[in-house]
């Protein structure tokens, strides 16, 4: 007699097949990846279409570097871009403040081309050093052959053409768009012109993405609605006086949009505690903060306007029992200093890591503490293409810092870290109309 077996489906080996093809299998032109071993040592890989490759194997190197150095360099170069550009300010021979000079130019302007050019390059030129030494000095410095030849293929690849899709899968967090390349792997490049110098930049060169540690599972693909759902979330008491264009970005974020505003805390939470929350960019604009965590390492934490925080493990613990099936799939924007940077070095509880392991396609966020003015400005750039979804996360963002560099010759745009998310774009199905003037206007 037959009889009907009761089954209990417990994985779903075709979820691959339900997927687009092209969100599954469409790789990077380059791919650098960091593993950190046992015994504090790092493996360090290339490859991609736009790698020479080897014969029989890949590019693997074990590499001298500690994860406590490299980490040491990173924190550096963020503080260098700090010190030296952000806070810059311009003084006589005596040490005073020069009369009629602005304070912090590189802080309140964000049109740079009447700054002095040999001001500018100095300082563009001791970042690049910091940020080339980082790369070739720290992470791949030493004698080793093995090393040496990686180092020289890496360098190959990156210099070899610009506009490239790279990623790096690390499990060090490095600011890689602030990284550069040495003057002598680019021909031409490191003149007595401050803009030369831009080319040297990774961020300037190619489109970057930063994974490893959080990779959002794109299963159950949830179809865009004809207008899409957008979130403000904000501190009210930034910008009261109205110095930077925030007011803009905010009339952006609501135009054509289902616009949803949240101020406190309690609203930001109460939205994360709903399992079917569906938003297709989130926009976050606050302050960033380092708090004492006891005995662990500091963590970053956010504040609205109520200046109660909120960190990783607040999104996880509202959002950890929803799993895959979720339709909270956002891209997010943390327009709040220091939002870019993992506590700790790469402590997995860093908010964007949190937001991508609960489903977000990408986070993009500063890595050092950015001036109100840039990143309003930033912000609506970047957003007035996103909206309109005529590119992707990582071209729009690779376009925007050029922009900033070439026609204002300001180059805070390399401080944007996109982690995952180059090639999310909002999908909607009646394209709204170009502003060019929005976009281009500064």
């Amino acid at each position: 007699m037959a009889t009907e077996l009761r089954v209990r489906v417990v994985q779903d080996p075709s979820r691959g097949f339900s997927t687009l093809p092209g969100e599954l299998t469409l790789a990077p032109d380059i791919t650098v990846a960091l593993d950190i071993l046992a015994g504090d040592r790092v493996r360090a890989r290339l490859y991609g279409p736009e790698v020479p490759s080897l014969y029989g194997t890949e590019h693997r190197v074990d590499l001298p570097a500690r994860p406590a150095e490299v980490r040491a360099a990173a924190a550096r170069l963020c503080r260098l871009w700090k010190e030296l550009l952000v806070d810059y300010q311009p003084l006589q021979t005596d040490g005073r403040p020069a009369p009629g000079a602005p304070s912090r130019p590189y802080a309140s302007l964000v049109d740079l081309r009447d700054r002095p050019p040999e001001e500018l390059h100095g300082i563009l030129d001791e970042l690049a050093l910091a940020g080339s030494e980082l790369l070739f000095g720290t992470l791949l410095g030493g004698v080793d052959p093995r090393v040496e030849r990686f180092r020289t293929c890496l360098a190959e690849a990156l210099a070899s053409a610009e506009g490239l899709r790279v990623r790096f899968d690390s499990e060090l967090h490095i600011p890689w768009p602030m990284v550069c390349l040495r003057p002598a792997d680019i021909d031409g490049q490191g003149g007595p012109d401050p803009t030369s110098l831009f080319s040297l930049f990774l961020g300037h060169r190619h489109q970057i993405e930063q994974t490893g540690g959080a990779y959002p599972w794109l299963a159950g693909q949830v179809t865009a609605p004809a207008v899409p759902a957008v979130s403000l979330n904000h501190d009210t008491g930034i910008d009261r006086k109205g110095l930077t264009r925030a007011a803009e970005v905010a009339s952006l974020l609501a135009e054509d949009t289902c616009f949803v505003e949240r101020t406190t805390r309690r609203e930001l939470v109460h939205a994360l505690a709903d399992r079917t929350l569906c938003e297709q960019l989130m926009y976050f604009w606050c302050h960033g903060h380092f708090v004492p965590n006891g005995s662990q390492p500091a963590v970053l934490a956010l504040k609205l306007t109520d200046q109660t925080t909120f960190d990783g493990e607040t999104v996880r613990e509202r959002r950890r029992a929803f799993g895959d099936g979720s339709p909270f799939q956002p891209f997010v924007v943390l327009n709040a200093c220091h939002a870019g940077v993992p506590e700790g070095g790469g402590d997995l509880a860093f908010l964007g890591a949190a937001l991508i392991h609960s489903g977000a396609r990408g986070v993009l966020g500063p890595q050092i503490e950015m001036p109100q003015i840039f990143a309003a400005e930033y912000a609506l750039q970047f957003l007035t293409r996103y909206l309109r979804g005529d590119g992707s996360a990582g071209a729009i963002a690779h376009s925007v810092a050029r922009r900033f560099a070439d026609e204002l010759h300001n180059p805070l745009g390399f401080a944007y870290a996109l982690h995952h998310g180059m090639d999310t774009r909002l999908a909607r199905s009646t394209a709204p109309a170009a502003d060019s003037d929005r976009e281009i206007a500064v």
